[in-house]
């Protein structure tokens, strides 16, 4: 794999930066936090997707760009023979081949896929090969053998073989407890045969008392049908004995009803005659009732009418005095809009002027306040630069010409008296203008009389201006009022003439004494005429009351014949009531029988299903205890299964971490002698995947500390190649991040040197550091810088100390 180009645009600090790599030896510098590993990480977002970022999507876009800005990386590159342009963003990816014009696949997921089946290897696998950190070099010897093996298995992806030997322990561990619950929770078989033979006897005792019950209840019933219609017979009559006794006291009840309504008959009639007698003197005197009542009726009339006049003549009055005290107050309102008018122009060429004073004001204010600030700042300012000052005089004069340069650090020499003249210059100058401006900060610090004056204008302008106010809301308010009593006015005036003219319309002539006296004459016809009502409704019942009595008389005859025939049906019957009784006491009797032979055959029949229940349930525990065998066998036979599977996989672990240290061993041996020139030819990994390096065949007792580098660089690459072509991949590439940090200059020499030494290995080597003195063994250099001020990341790229005529003429484009 080929990296040709990378473009970032607002990819967290990159706003937009556009790099293209070249073969050879490339240094990626940079302070920490500039933003070198993010062009790392936006290669692996460039072929992974969001898998390979840190943090969310969102996190992404560039903290100071806009919510709507575009995050794109575009990232051109070769693999196996082939050219491919990937272009991503947050929602979407397309990927080119061959600089054709139309994308071979067009979503994230589409574009994750195919490349990941291209470059034959997962995100973890990609970086395991390609990428290599300082850690990652050293982390093999500070391990022990156990976690040494572990270390390089998950490297490779033999760990894989121990998670899928856990899953299967995992399982074999739910077997064992599953079948432990199925033999805890299994009936005892001797048990279940018991209590399916104590249920069949059951069974045959419930049958046997189950066919006497039947036997018992066969005979009451027979004795139950000996008695019943002798018993039935004697009801019968006991029925009929009961209806004719009811009947013959209805029939008495009816003639003690008839008694007492002759009685009353009797009673009324009397009643009717006295009514006749007082009825015939008063019937002449209510004669005269109806002319009295019409009388009456023009009085109550003419009482009305003057009611209604005198309560008119009142309200004429009132309404005559409420509008005369109206016109007064109209009257006195009259001037009010002229004077508003007039009011409002007064109050308005107050309010002109309060605004010209207040503007005047506020920019007497403003000019103070700003001479005032200019004033403190400036002392302010001036107070730190004294100090400054007085601090390069005082280490000028304590260092001498050996002091450094305030500029660029370098000592001063022979310039020592020039830059200590012209500090103590700038010296005075400041403490001169430091006690000016703090003078006139003192005196700015009071308010000018200017300004006192204009605020004591402004405060007696608004005292006029509210005073003029409150006499134009008094104005208005009189407005209003008047506005209001106008038709308030007229309307009275309307009132007034309405009622004069009812006045005019009612009747005169009303006698209040003549109106009392007939008033007493007719209440007490009205009393008379009331009892001449009562009496002649009572002589109005004389007749019904005749037929009334004529009626009763012959319902009395007619119930004295009932009772007679019901007396003769009752002695004709016959009837015993102790006999009944003693029927009643036999027929009851029989029924109990009856009844307790019914529940012993239920209670019978009731055990004889319980019993077949708890055979049934007998046997389906047999049936249950079966099922529960066949599946502890089958667990057994599958746990079985697990332990053999486990043993293989233990197996087939042994003999991969046996394999494995040959052939790491060989890779390694292969890059060690490159990189030494054929001095060590050999490096062995033991059992416990010690390093050890062979020369002259024999192993090396003590390394140096150059030599441990060198060992851990060539295992570490003896690994990604192992990777690589697992995948089916050249392993062409190889990104180093931060492998300087713990190394001191000479070691760092060493390792570039042998980096060097790799190039007919890896086409394109990069290195990533924040030590720019790696730079002098570099073929070219992207130099990486942030800016605090925009937030963004600046990419500038030259060539290395170590470039050549062809590392000089490199086409880089790398801008911000």
């Amino acid at each position: 794999m080929r990296l040709h180009a990378l473009a970032l645009r607002n990819f967290r600090q990159h706003v937009e930066t556009n790099i293209r790599f070249a073969p050879g030896l490339t240094g990626i510098i940079g302070a920490n936090g500039a933003g070198k590993t993010t062009i790392l990480e936006a290669i692996a977002w460039a072929l992974y997707g969001n898998s390979a970022a840190r943090g969310t999507r969102d996190s992404l876009r560039h903290a100071r760009a806009a919510d709507n800005a575009p995050v794109r990386v575009e990232l051109d590159f070769e693999l196996a023979g082939h050219r491919y342009r990937v272009e991503r963003t947050l929602r979407g990816a397309e990927l080119f081949l061959d600089g054709g014009s139309t994308p071979i696949a067009r979503s994230i997921k589409a574009v994750n896929e195919l490349l990941q089946r291209r470059l034959g290897m997962s995100r973890a696998e990609f970086f395991n090969t390609y990428f290599t950190g300082q850690k990652e070099l050293d982390v093999m010897a500070a391990l022990g053998p156990t976690d040494r093996a572990r270390f390089l298995a998950r490297v490779l992806g033999y760990d894989r073989l121990t998670a899928a030997q856990e899953l299967l322990r995992e399982q074999r561990r739910t077997l064992i407890a599953e079948l432990n619950g199925l033999r805890s929770g299994m009936p005892d078989p001797v048990v279940v045969a018991q209590r399916e033979h104590d249920a069949d006897l059951a069974l045959s005792e419930a049958r046997d008392r189950a066919e006497l019950a039947s036997a018992a209840h066969a005979s009451a019933l027979q004795r139950l049908a000996t008695i019943g219609p002798t018993w039935e017979a004697a009801d019968a009559a006991r029925e009929q004995w009961h209806a004719l006794e009811a009947e013959r006291r209805l029939v008495e009840q009816a003639i003690e009803g008839a008694t007492r309504e002759r009685e009353r008959v009797t009673i009324e009639r009397a009643g009717v005659d006295a009514a006749s007698a007082e009825l015939a003197p008063l019937l002449p005197l209510v004669s005269a009732l109806p002319a009295r009542r019409d009388a009456l009726e023009e009085l109550e009339r003419l009482a009305a009418a003057d009611g209604e006049r005198r309560a008119l003549a009142e309200r004429v009055a009132s309404l005559e005095e409420e509008r005369t005290r109206l016109a007064e107050r109209l009257g006195k309102l009259e001037s009010a809009p002229a004077l508003e008018v007039e009011q409002r122009a007064v109050l308005e060429t107050s309010r002109r002027a309060l605004s010209a004073l207040e503007s005047a004001l506020d920019d007497a204010r403003t000019a103070w306040a700003r001479d005032r600030q200019e004033a403190e700042t400036r002392h302010d300012a001036l107070n730190t630069q004294h100090d400054e000052l007085a601090a390069q005089q005082s280490t000028l004069e304590g260092l001498g010409e050996e002091s450094p340069c305030p500029t660029c650090a370098r000592p001063l020499g022979a310039s020592y008296r020039d830059v200590l003249g012209l500090i103590t210059e700038q010296l005075e100058t400041v403490v001169v203008d430091r006690s000016y401006f703090r003078n006139r900060a003192r005196q700015l610090a009071t308010v000018p009389e200017g300004i006192a004056d204009l605020e004591q204008r402004r405060l007696a302008q608004q005292q006029d201006i509210a005073s003029a106010e409150r006499r134009y809301a008094r104005i208005t308010a009189a407005v209003q009022e008047r506005e209001q009593l106008q038709p308030l006015y007229l309307v009275l005036q309307r009132r007034v003439d309405e009622a004069t003219q009812r006045l005019a319309t009612l009747p005169e002539g009303y006698d209040a004494t003549a109106h009392r006296t007939l008033r007493l004459e007719v209440s007490r016809l009205n009393a008379l005429f009331t009892r001449v009502a009562q009496l002649q409704a009572t002589v109005e019942r004389a007749e019904p009351l005749e037929q009334r009595a004529e009626a009763i008389t012959r319902d009395l005859a007619t119930h004295g014949a009932r009772r007679e025939e019901i007396s003769g049906r009752l002695a004709a019957l016959a009837f015993d009531v102790e006999h009944h009784a003693t029927l009643r006491q036999e027929y009851a009797g029989a029924s109990q029988a009856v009844h307790q032979a019914e529940l012993a055959q239920a209670e019978a029949r009731g055990a004889v299903q319980r019993a077949e229940q708890q055979r049934e349930g007998a046997r389906r525990v047999r049936a249950e205890l079966h099922t529960l065998q066949a599946r502890a066998g089958l667990l057994e036979g599958e746990r079985s299964l697990h332990d053999e599977l486990d043993d293989e996989f233990a197996a087939l672990r042994s003999e991969l971490n046996a394999r494995l240290r040959p052939e790491l061993s060989e890779l390694a041996s292969g890059f060690l002698e490159s990189l030494t020139d054929g001095r060590y030819a050999a490096l062995e990994l033991d059992e416990d995947y010690a390093v050890q390096v062979l020369e002259d065949g024999l192993p090396k007792s003590v390394l140096s500390g150059g030599e441990e580098d060198l060992c851990n660089l060539v295992l570490r690459l003896a690994i990604s190649q192992m990777i690589a072509e697992r995948a089916g991949q050249e392993f062409s590439l190889l990104i180093l991040d931060e492998v300087f940090g713990s190394l001191d200059e000479s070691r760092r020499e060493n390792v570039l040197a042998l980096l060097r030494r790799l190039h007919d290995r890896f086409e394109q080597v990069m290195v990533i550091t924040h030590i720019e003195d790696v730079r002098e063994g570099l073929d070219r250099v992207l130099m990486v810088t942030y800016d605090a001020e925009t937030g963004a990341s600046r990419v500038h790229a030259s060539a290395g100390g170590a470039a050549g005529a062809e590392a000089a003429a490199w086409d880089v484009e790398a801008v911000a």
